[in-house]
């Protein structure tokens, strides 16, 4: 009889720990579908997450919806009690039944103060996160998930064992946190694969296996194999290490995406054939420079971000030039186009990497039809920028404690750099104040232009679940920056040039896309900022489509 009891408590317990796992998710799943939240919907499944998945969470939507410093305030004080009394009631129903439980006070103090501490330790990865979506660089989306990873097996034990600073977590523990980033990175994605309310049983099953994963953690840390390095403190360094890696990550995303340097892909080294007939301005992207160095095509030009000297010639610049705005460069854009259409008489083409591909976008949406521009081609895009908002210093506004703390991190990177980036920028400024058009109308096809974007597959996470393109696509496995280096996309270049049609999308990009979903910070919504309130456009945030008005 007693055996049985035991048995018939274990599985209520069992039951109750699922029941306070399915709810949350489907219920933040459920308003998200019942207010359209395309954008969000893949980030449901995380409120029931072990450790720190739901503090990522939880800071991802607060840096990007707050818009005062008590706002903010408030919602640390709120997120810190939501989570630590619901992280101690899934630790005491998951405890296992061969080990005796603290209190559930206990628990529920010890599981206040990690929900705290893992706020403060998220947090700068939480910004990043921030930037990536205000930016749409998917170095920095990488960047703010590789210390989840490494916390995870720490914060799991902070919550159960009392002196789960020493030593180190054991492989089991390792394991089951990666199983649940799986686990959350899939269920994302079939969320945003799905239309309407199908998504809401999506996050029930999610929850389910978040909740049976909190018993496999819980018991892994109570009841662990053996702990290595057990008198040394190796979480508190481990922590110290990630929250200065957040610094270091600024660099780690320069050195991939390139130091300035001379900027020369084959429409530059080489001759244009003889089939080509443009006139072509290769416009680099963000720290790029340029010593004045010809290119190989006398039909070929070189964009400068300085403008154009008294004989009509593009100036060198350095790499500082190409902070300025985007609508300054399209300035400048224009200037150029005009005075090699004069030069040369061809019609022009236009070709655009990263910053360049956002400058040659601007300067069509700024000029009036017919241009002498006939076609533009766009590599690595900034797809769907915009999405987050912080305010200029001395401002309120939404996001401004994601601002501040972008800054923070982006003073300490800068030091001892000689070109400094940072989240203030006019660049960025321009992205985050002309967000509407951005988010909607990047790839959006321009009448009496040809246009194709070259999209490297590492922007699928770039790219929020929907419609990212209404313009043919090339894509190729590659990183940001990597694919305009490529053989076969410098001949797909020369095919487009030629006038051949050049459509090659690829059929894992979608996959990619959708599982980065889980991932990416909330969109702010447009109709929100009233930074945003004159502009005509709609969100793709909620209607999941692109190149539609509002």
């Amino acid at each position: 009889m007693a055996r049985g009891a035991a048995v018939e408590a274990v599985r209520s317990r069992t039951a109750m720990l699922l029941l306070l796992a399915v709810l949350p998710p489907v219920l933040e799943e459920a308003v998200l579908v019942g207010i359209n939240f395309h954008g969000a919907r893949g980030l449901a499944p995380q409120v029931t997450a072990v450790w720190p998945y739901d503090s990522f969470h939880d800071l991802r939507w607060l840096l990007v919806y707050h818009d005062s410093w008590w706002n903010f305030g408030l919602g640390l004080v709120v997120l810190t009690v939501f989570r630590g009394l619901l992280t101690a009631g899934l630790t005491a129903l998951a405890w296992p039944e061969r080990a005796p439980r603290p209190s559930f006070g206990w628990l529920v103090r010890r599981n206040l103060e990690v929900a705290a501490l893992a706020l403060v330790i998220i947090s700068p990865w939480a910004a990043i996160s921030v930037a990536f979506s205000a930016v749409a660089l998917s170095l920095y989306l990488f960047a703010s998930l590789a210390p989840m990873l490494v916390l995870a097996p720490f914060l799991q034990r902070a919550g159960v064992v009392r002196n789960w600073w020493r030593g180190l977590p054991t492989i089991e523990l390792l394991g089951w946190s990666v199983l649940n980033f799986v686990v959350l990175t899939v269920a994302g994605a079939v969320i945003s694969s799905t239309s309407g309310w199908w998504g809401v049983p999506v996050a029930a099953l999610a929850g389910l296996v978040n909740g049976l994963l909190w018993q496999r953690t819980v018991s892994a840390a109570v009841l662990p194999a053996r702990i290595r390095l057990a008198r040394a403190p190796v979480a508190p360094v481990a922590i110290a290490l990630t929250m200065a890696a957040a610094v270091g990550s600024q660099t780690l995303v320069g050195l991939a995406t390139g130091p300035p340097a001379e900027w020369r892909p084959r429409v530059l080294a080489e001759r244009l054939p003889d089939r080509v007939p443009h006139a072509v301005i290769a416009i680099a992207g963000h720290d790029s420079q340029w010593n004045g160095r010809l290119p190989a095509d006398p039909r070929v030009e070189r964009f400068s971000y300085v403008g154009l000297d008294r004989q009509g010639r593009p100036l060198p610049y350095g790499p500082e030039a190409t902070h300025q705005s985007l609508d300054s460069s399209a300035v400048l854009l224009a200037a150029q186009v005009d005075e090699l259409h004069r030069r040369t008489g061809r019609p022009i083409a236009l070709l655009g990497f990263s910053e360049g591909a956002m400058v040659a976008r601007t300067y069509l949406d700024k000029w009036a039809q017919p241009l002498p521009v006939e076609a533009v081609l766009l590599f690595s895009p900034l797809i769907q920028p915009g999405r987050a908002y912080y305010p200029p210093p001395g401002y309120s506004g939404w996001g401004v404690a994601a601002g501040w703390e972008l800054r923070g991190i982006f003073w300490l990177a800068n030091l001892g750099r000689t070109v400094k980036s940072r989240p203030d920028e006019p660049f960025v400024r321009s992205v985050l104040v002309n967000a509407p058009f951005y988010r909607n109308r990047t790839l959006c096809p321009v009448a009496g232009v040809r246009m194709i974007a070259f999209l490297p597959t590492v922007s699928a996470a770039e790219a929020p679940p929907g419609e990212y393109s209404r313009i043919p696509v090339f894509q190729m496995p590659a990183l940001h920056g990597g694919l305009i280096g490529q053989r076969l996309a410098q001949d797909r270049v020369e095919d487009f040039l030629a006038g051949r049609p050049v459509d090659q999308p690829r059929r894992e990009y979608r996959l990619l896309q959708r599982l980065g979903a889980a991932w990416q910070a909330p969109p702010l919504a447009l109709v929100l900022n009233p930074v945003w309130s004159a502009d005509r456009e709609g969100d793709p945030a909620f209607t999941g489509r692109i190149c539609e008005p509002r």
